[in-house]
């Protein structure tokens, strides 16, 4: 709803004020960075340069003060980033909040936070206690919290700007709700190569998970184009505003491949925030397993299965299953009992190692540890029991230890040993065994189950400093996959997010992502997010069928594009030239979205002579969205404002892939042409 021209003069006056103020502060701000890294250069300079002087200490003391002072520098930099970031677009909301005791306060919403020479809130951030009320709350009685307790009162207005280049262009009262105007907009525009900021237009559900710190751990399940990773973002930055002590270095994302990485890079940094270490499950096999020179990708998996290359689907099965856990375990336990120390031995003639001793060590003292840890703790021991305190010899006595034990450190042997031993219930041979474990590249489910083997033996690394984790596509991990994340991140909270209609692990799926509380340390909350706002109204009907969903609510516009089914084509070269033009001309992005790399691999050599066109593989990093190629196990978690889908028409979609197919439809905004 716009405004009085009155209201509207009087908005552009505050504007005006605003920007002289941030303006000046940038400048003061500016020149006081300056001035402090080089005071911070020099005091440093200074503090070295006299080092010989000081004792232990001092020294401490020095050190201490250098990192408090280097903290204060960077803090007054970042944020002197962050205004110059907002210095055109100060805002984005404002809201009258009038208190229990009748005070209203008028709250103008921004990036982040400024300050007037009184020390007077002027802009607040957005992820401010105060500023919940925008998201969470329509016209009237409200309340939010914040470290003082809960506030209640009521929202006498609710209004959003556009403001670009220090202008005023428009000014909206509304209460955010799904006819919105600003989030219509929004979701009109073509979308870029990069994810954006949507700080001005998230919506009340998705605040509900961003602004979460009641619960350890949050599952959340939400249907494609519901913005679970502009949530999963946003969360991460509402985080680092809130907790003490967290920063970037604390959080860690899996993605589902790089190019996802890529895609969401820009997020946190035009909130003002660092990125976070990120990487996929698969750099994480990759970097545990040293054993095989390749570990195959998640994308390759699930490509064997599309391309029919798997003669042994029910093997895969359960390798991917929760059955072969408790099995897996039961045969671990197993080995472990029965490791020992078969005979006692002399350290260069002269110790005497009795292995009673050291198989009650193994067995009892160190029964904490896992088994090889136990082994080295052991070596220490009677290097330490022998040299009076001494580690020198704890090499001489792990060979030693090694040497006159019933079991060794080869993890291709103790994986084999578990499809020959009773715990395995399906029967192989032990050529069709060796065909597996003897390849180069470890096929990625036998590397789930081999990282896991490892780490229960070997011990799993303990990354200490995450205190956030953040996992995405969450119904593509199977449960193997999150005991292992649990035991690497103990420390941790989780915010799991995925949706199970957009599975496309052929071996594995999941009822409901609740399922995952089990897996989980500490409470956790299931939260749904039933609202997209990805796809046209007529997009999100036709996908609705291919997996009977009836409960998605569409919130873009009626844009009255049907969707435009190719079958029976005489010249596939030119009718997908003349769609891509076609599309071309009203937008900035258009994919061609092929079932399988072959496929994909097809349209590719058709049609690169004639057209500048991205070929989107598991490899690619950096890519340009205006027209790419990809196989839909590749574009999860990607959007399109226009999607060409073609498979041929003999590698049809089947039954049991309709999860594959929903998928490459979704990732369509406005048009969606359908070849087969």
């Amino acid at each position: 709803m716009g405004i009085s021209k009155k209201d509207y003069q009087k908005e552009e006056q505050i504007l005006a004020k605003v920007q002289v103020l941030l303006g000046s502060t940038l400048e003061e701000l500016g020149q006081d960075v300056y001035q402090d890294e080089e005071d911070f250069t020099e005091f440093k300079k200074m503090m070295w340069e006299n080092s010989y002087n000081f004792d232990s200490g001092e020294m401490n003391q020095v050190m201490a003060a250098t990192s408090q002072e280097a903290e204060r520098v960077l803090r007054k930099r970042e944020y002197f980033q962050r205004l110059n970031r907002i210095k055109h677009k100060p805002y984005f909301a404002s809201i009258v909040f009038k208190d229990e005791y009748g005070k209203a306060w008028n709250i103008y919403i921004s990036l982040t936070y400024l300050k007037d020479k009184d020390f007077n809130n002027i802009l607040y951030d957005w992820r401010s206690p105060i500023c919940s009320l925008f998201y969470d709350y329509e016209i009237g009685p409200c309340s939010y919290k914040a470290p003082g307790g809960e506030y209640f009162g009521e929202l006498k207005r609710k209004r959003q700007y556009k403001i670009e280049d220090s202008q005023l262009l428009g000014v909206f009262d509304n209460s955010l709700n799904i006819d919105d105007e600003v989030l219509q907009e929004v979701l009109a525009r073509e979308s870029s190569d990069k994810m954006k900021n949507v700080v001005n237009t998230i919506q009340q559900e998705q605040n509900q998970v961003i602004r979460n710190l009641e619960d350890h751990n949050l599952i959340v399940q939400g249907i494609a184009g519901s913005g679970k990773t502009t949530v999963a973002l946003h969360r991460i930055a509402f985080l680092l505003y809130r907790l003490q002590n967290l920063s970037s270095n604390n959080i860690f994302i899996f993605s589902p491949n790089p190019i996802f990485t890529e895609y969401i890079s820009d997020v946190l940094p035009s909130l003002g925030e660092k990125n976070t270490l990120q990487t996929t499950f698969n750099d994480y096999l990759s970097y545990s397993i040293t054993e095989y020179k390749e570990v195959e990708s998640f994308t390759d998996f699930v490509a064997r299965y599309y391309t029919y290359q798997v003669p042994d689907l029910d093997v895969i099965k359960y390798k991917q299953s929760d059955v072969i856990i408790e099995d897996l375990d039961l045969y671990l336990k197993d080995y472990v009992s029965g490791a020992e120390f078969v005979e006692s031995f002399y350290e260069d003639d002269i110790y005497f190692v009795q292995k009673d001793e050291i198989n009650h060590w193994l067995h009892y003292k160190y029964d904490r540890l896992p088994l090889f840890e136990r082994v080295e703790e052991i070596a220490k021991k009677l290097s330490s029991n022998f040299y009076n305190g001494s580690g020198k010899k704890t090499g001489t006595f792990r060979k030693l230890l090694k040497e006159h034990a019933n079991f060794k450190k080869d993890f291709k042997e103790i994986y084999k040993g578990f499809y020959l031993s009773p715990y395995c219930k399906v029967s192989l041979t032990e050529r069709e065994i060796d065909k597996f474990i003897k390849r180069k590249v470890l096929y990625y489910e036998d590397a789930l189950l081999f990282a896991y083997m490892k780490g229960i033996l070997n011990g799993f690394p303990y990354e200490q400093q995450i205190r956030q984790v953040v996992i995405d596509e969450a119904q593509d991990y199977n449960k193997l996959q999150y005991i292992i994340i649990s035991k690497i991140f103990s420390r941790a909270d989780f915010t799991i997010l995925g949706d199970v209609n957009q599975n496309i692990n052929p071996y594995y799926s999941y009822q409901s992502l609740q399922e995952l509380s089990s897996v989980l340390k500490n409470d956790s909350k299931y939260i749904e997010l039933l609202k997209t706002y990805r796809s046209s109204p007529e997009i999100i009907e036709y996908t609705n069928k291919i997996l009977n969903l009836n409960h998605v609510n569409a919130i873009r516009r009626d844009n009255h594009k049907p969707i435009v089914f190719r079958k029976h084509i005489s010249n596939l070269k030119d009718s997908l030239l003349d769609d891509i033009f076609t599309l071309k001309k009203i937008y900035s992005s258009v994919a061609i979205i092929t079932k399988d790399d072959v496929e994909a691999e097809k349209i590719y050599n058709l049609i690169k002579d004639d057209i500048s066109i991205s070929y989107i593989t598991l490899d690619t990093k950096n890519f340009k969205r205006d027209l790419i190629l990809v196989p839909a196990y590749l574009a999860k978690g990607l959007e399109f404002d226009g999607v060409i889908l073609y498979n041929d028409r003999s590698n049809s979609y089947k039954s049991n892939e309709r999860n594959l197919l929903y998928v490459a439809c979704t990732r369509a905004q406005h048009e969606l042409y359908i070849y087969n």
